[in-house]
């Protein structure tokens, strides 16, 4: 009788356990659209885990839809709290591609163009936005990882949707089946900020612009109950619209401000953070916008903690991330008609078979992205036995020739501005082929055309015309001043070189080439009468040179290193001054860059060169002086002295700076150079000796869209002398 009773009594109190769990209220969460206003949702979430709910079910648009998806990824809100405290939202919006992952001529690209515009039928267009969002999409999949196999988000740790605008038939598309940080890309594609996404057939932007709060696609979830949370702005008045961002959300928040206001009738509890005061793009106030979010949940945190109570006081546990390794057996990518699987492979810097991280995945999709020749990248992970296939989607930019154009001002080159057509696919694949022409008061030309081969060995072709006049004290001609009665010449300076040149990566990251070199080399001067030709004649040379670069910024680095060495040997003139013997010049410079405190970096830079061989032309001496004019030849920047001042056919020269951020892309700085610079001073042990020669500089540099702009005070104790130097926009 008792073994009838209690199975009674666990048949009823299994009733009873059922009835709860069928009585408990699945809840679910609405986050609406608002760029930065989205970090409320953050806030919002960490009360409703205070308050003990378990969601059921999450719905999303815009920035909502990353909150939300991650959320349902996994993250509890303290976790997005850190992820979003560690995003750079500057480098985010730009589409930051790291220096360290582009080749040299990209570098270049990047640190001469001021403005890059597409130019087809020979007409200029604008880019179809400011971002591609692919830094964007790097951050999100490396963070969904665990998740990165799933393609129901149905089976997400929550079920979760999203909202995207279909640009071309302006439907709301429901995104809850594909790759997770696609979606929620494509959900937060602002336009004009973002380009459009290609996802499943549909043409993509903002889902803020159709629908901003999807309340009813969650209800159809399965949801009981409704916790909504609204961050949308309303409607500003005329004074208030004064830039283009706040336009373009003003004519999104026109469609759906009417919606929203029907749809807050249909939530359970509404909540509305107080965040009037900021935008869609304020970003650096982060923290204080998730504190609003917190602070308008603890107004209805009463009702909050009754949904608690009936989850049972539920606790979401801390995700756990699985590790920063993949093992890629196959690399798929969909067919291409100008670039070949090499090459593919060359800017990844893997191959199929290969164990990576996740850095090593994105700086290989940041190399495809730098090249510029695709308007869009997607990639996802397939599960073959614990193993992923990368299958990557590439679209090839159908742009393939550019306008680019800069302004510079430096003491010796003076005023310049810079004209530049870029045309790709010329006659292969892979060739880019860049003419610059620079107009100002020395007229110059740079012609570039390159063959990549990604591994294998790369051609190329190279042409530029350097002319200046400038007075020198004789460290660029044979002259004895002493001869002559005079202390310094007045020189028009003519340099015409062509190369031909191979190059290939070594190690996936050193850069190592050689070629052959022809310079036609016309030096005169006014202040002879007599004879004022200082040299004509063409020179032939053989070269050979290893770069590597991993510095962050070429102008203020923090963090990084670098190396160049050179080696030219020359073999053939036609010896204008009799005096030809050949000869070679080698040189190399190393530097790396640290950060000494957050906003202080230091930079330690030391070079060196010699002539090899008989004496060499004055001309391609080692010339130190002078600051902001664009490196070439031998010449080097050394503060303390005047341009083109010192010079030899050998030299050693270190220099530390000292740099300070004092508030952002506003810099101050203090350097100190010294050099020992001579003839043949490495004969003897005497260039270990003190520095014959130091000089010294403080300066202020701005960060600009036309390049650094910045002024030097500089002085030398050997010549108690003292220079004041401007350098406007990138160098060239």
């Amino acid at each position: 009788m008792k073994k009838y009773i209690l199975l009674l009594l666990v048949f009823f109190s299994g009733l009873t356990v059922f009835s709860q769990k069928k009585d408990r209220p699945k809840i679910g969460l609405v986050l609406s659209g608002g760029g930065a206003k989205g970090f409320a949702h953050i806030g919002v979430l960490k009360v409703i885990e205070d308050a003990g709910i378990k969601i059921d079910y999450i719905g999303g648009t815009s920035m909502g839809a990353v909150v939300g998806g991650l959320y349902a990824a996994g993250y509890n809100a303290a976790q997005l709290d850190s992820i979003f405290k560690a995003t750079n939202f500057d480098e985010l919006l730009s589409d930051y591609i790291p220096r360290e992952t582009k080749n040299f001529y990209e570098k270049r690209n990047d640190e001469v163009y001021s403005v890059v515009l597409p130019f087809n039928k020979y007409k200029i267009g604008i880019p179809d936005a400011l971002s591609k969002g692919l830094y964007n999409f790097n951050l999100l999949s490396r963070i969904t990882r665990n998740v990165r196999h799933v393609r129901d988000f149905n089976k997400l740790r929550i079920p979760f949707l999203c909202i995207g605008s279909d640009i071309e038939t302006g439907e709301q598309v429901v995104l809850n089946k594909g790759n997770l940080a696609r979606a929620m890309i494509a959900s937060s594609a602002f336009p004009s900020l973002f380009s459009p996404v290609e996802y499943q057939d549909h043409f993509l932007v903002d889902g803020g612009v159709v629908n901003n709060y999807p309340i009813d696609e969650v209800r159809k979830l399965g949801a009981d109950i409704i916790i909504g949370v609204d961050v949308q702005n309303d409607l500003l008045d005329r004074k208030s619209l004064n830039d283009a961002t706040k336009i373009l959300v003003q004519i999104t928040n026109l469609h759906s401000i009417d919606k929203m206001k029907e749809n807050i009738l249909k939530t359970d509890i509404y909540i509305r953070p107080d965040i009037k005061d900021y935008g869609v793009m304020s970003f650096d106030s982060g923290q204080e916008i998730l504190g609003k979010g917190e602070e308008a949940a603890f107004s209805v945190f009463e009702r909050l903690k009754q949904l608690g109570v009936k989850s049972e006081n539920y606790k979401k546990p801390k995700l756990k991330i699985q590790g920063d390794s993949l093992q890629i057996e196959n690399i798929n990518c969909n067919e291409l008609k100008n670039y070949t699987k090499e090459y593919v492979y060359g800017k990844l810097r893997f191959r199929p078979g290969s164990k990576i991280s996740y850095g090593q995945l994105q700086t290989g999709i940041n190399n495809l992205n730098a090249t510029q020749n695709f308007s869009a990248i997607d990639y996802s992970f397939e599960d073959i036995n614990g193993k992923d296939n990368l299958n990557l989607d590439l679209k090839e930019n159908p742009i393939d020739t550019y306008l680019k154009f800069g302004l510079h001002y430096d003491g010796l080159y003076k005023s310049a501005v810079l004209v530049n057509l870029t045309h790709k696919k010329t006659f292969f694949k892979n060739d880019v082929a860049s003419f610059d022409v620079i107009l100002g008061d020395n007229f110059r030309y740079n012609f570039d055309y390159y063959i990549e081969n990604g591994y294998n060995i790369s051609l190329g072709f190279k042409s530029y015309l350097n002319q200046f006049n400038r007075n020198i004290e004789g460290q660029i001609s044979n002259l004895n001043f002493d001869d002559l009665g005079v202390k310094s010449l007045n020189i028009d300076l003519f340099d015409l070189t062509n190369q031909l040149y191979f190059q290939t990566l070594f190690a996936q990251r050193f850069l190592i080439g050689g070629g052959v070199e022809y310079k036609y080399l016309n030096i005169n001067s006014k202040t002879l009468n007599a004879e004022p030709v200082i040299d004509k004649s063409d020179y032939v040379s053989v070269f050979g040179r290893f770069n590597f670069d991993s510095m962050d910024d070429r102008f203020f680095p923090r963090k990084g290193w670098s190396f160049s060495g050179d080696m030219h040997s020359y073999l053939f003139s036609s010896n204008y001054t009799k005096e030809f013997m050949p000869f070679s010049i080698a040189k190399a410079n190393f530097g790396f860059a640290f950060p000494l405190f957050r906003t202080v970096a230091a930079k330690i830079q030391t070079e060196a060169g010699f002539s090899i061989g008989n004496k060499s032309v004055s001309f391609f001496n080692f010339i130190l002086g002078g600051f902001g004019y664009n490196v070439t030849n031998n010449f080097s920047h050394f503060y303390g002295y005047d341009f083109l001042s010192l010079g030899g056919n050998s030299y050693i020269k270190s220099t530390l700076t000292l740099d300070w951020e004092i508030f952002k892309n506003n810099h101050i700085n203090f350097t100190a150079n010294y050099a020992n610079i001579g003839d043949d001073i490495f004969s003897t042990v005497d260039w270990v000796s003190i520095p014959q020669n130091s000089g010294y500089a403080i300066g202020y540099g701005l960060e600009t869209a036309i390049g650094p702009i910045e002024i030097k005070r500089s002085w030398s104790p050997e010549t108690n002398g003292s220079y004041t130097w401007f350098s406007v926009g990138f160098p060239f």
